[in-house]
């Protein structure tokens, strides 16, 4: 049977939209996890998101979420993907999904940053660090912002990720400013002895700890990625790439001809409807990054379904704007469960959705093996040669 060739991919990540534990979930504590089972429980049965549901984002699950039920006939594909990178964060997810897996674990800091970075990033800045250990952005913000504001000190914090996060109020500290210590940061952290999967740079706004807010002026300086990914492959072959949200920052760059910054989840969709009135050949991956950002992290499972339930919404929009030769795959970087201890990331399942006009039924794609098999079908699609990594379900698309 021949294989339809779609001429326009859009992938689209849910950032942290996981849907229950994965096999090695115990390796890092995660048993139990669930991120969109709790978030359905939060809501004790009113989750409406019927362009997901009618996706089939219930029938991938073993139990349904909590009043989004299984349809007996989903219009697209529906499937689950298993992590193997070393890590649960942004990069390791984004990265096999471009098939580069990230196979050494990075560092983490769960006792703090050691002096001896401390004392470079304060010697290259002029400014004291505050801070200094594992914690809640929104949390040590609010209980050392104050201080940052009198004295132009630098609240440095991280997570469970492989994470070092530098917070500045942005009348404090310009931006420019903040994103040259972070840059330098950067060059800190790139191995041998040190190495970091992200900085980010943390501006936030307001006049005291009761109305501090972090900004949509976010940056993430990401390692460099350490070999070829998908979309490189696919820039040498002539296809053309955009990037929406932080996909740029997670790549820095490489692979990608248009990148577009986000302010929101909604401003993101606002990029995808842009992008999809455009006539091109290529593949355009998106990045949403609020149901991490704002929700996952904050323990906040009602803000985390308002998100989704908008989300679908927009969604919506896509399916009638597709086009007959228009593939969407919709999936997840990792999980952070708003239901779960801590506050960190949790390694679980991610969905993989794929739809276009053009099917003729819709089927489960099963568990997959690996991120990276979401690239390999890119790659596939427009008969591109990547690494290897992955195995491609074009031809499993009808």
């Amino acid at each position: 049977m021949t294989v339809e060739k779609y001429k326009r991919i859009f992938g689209i990540v849910m950032d942290s939209v996981g849907t229950g534990e994965a096999p090695d979930a115990a390796k890092f504590d995660d048993v139990g996890s669930d991120t969109l089972g709790h978030v359905g429980e939060a809501y004790k049965g009113k989750l409406n998101i019927p362009n997901l549901q009618k996706l089939g984002i219930s029938n991938l699950r073993q139990t349904p979420i909590e009043g989004v039920d299984k349809v007996d006939a989903p219009i697209g594909y529906y499937g689950k993907m298993q992590e193997t990178s070393a890590g649960k964060d942004s990069m390791d997810g984004h990265w096999e999904m471009m098939g580069l897996p990230v196979q050494k674990p990075l560092n983490t800091f769960p006792n703090g940053f050691p002096e001896d970075i401390l004392k470079k990033l304060e010697e290259f800045s002029g400014r004291k660090i505050i801070g200094n250990r594992p914690e809640s952005g929104t949390k040590i913000i609010a209980e050392l912002g104050e201080q940052q504001m009198k004295t132009g000190d630098l609240i440095v914090y991280t997570s469970g990720d492989s994470v070092l996060q530098i917070a500045a109020h942005e009348d404090v500290i310009p931006l420019k400013e903040l994103y040259k210590i972070c840059e330098y940061a950067r060059t800190l952290v790139n191995g041998p002895e040190y190495t970091v999967g992200r900085i980010i740079a943390r501006p936030y706004v307001g006049p005291d700890k009761d109305h501090f807010t972090r900004t949509a002026n976010r940056h993430d300086f990401t390692l460099e990625p350490t070999g070829l990914t998908d979309l490189d492959y696919l820039q040498k072959a002539g296809v053309h790439t955009v990037g929406i949200g932080k996909i740029n920052d997670i790549f820095s760059g490489h692979g990608i001809d248009k990148g577009y910054h986000n302010e929101s989840n909604m401003d993101g969709m606002d990029h995808v409807d842009h992008v999809m009135a455009e006539d091109f050949t290529g593949f355009c991956f998106t990045n949403l990054v609020d149901f991490d950002a704002m929700y996952g992290h904050r323990r906040n499972p009602i803000g985390f379904g308002e998100a989704l339930m908008d989300f679908d919404k927009r969604l919506g929009t896509v399916l009638k704007n597709l086009k007959d030769d228009d593939l969407l795959l919709i999936t997840a970087d990792h999980g952070n469960d708003p239901g779960f201890k801590g506050t960190d990331h949790t390694r679980e399942m991610v969905p993989i959705l794929a739809y276009s006009p053009s099917m003729k039924t819709g089927d489960s794609l099963g568990v997959r093996k690996t991120f990276a098999d979401f690239g390999a079908t890119v790659l596939d699609n427009f008969d591109v040669k990547g690494n290897g990594v992955g195995t491609s379900f074009l031809a499993d698309l009808k």
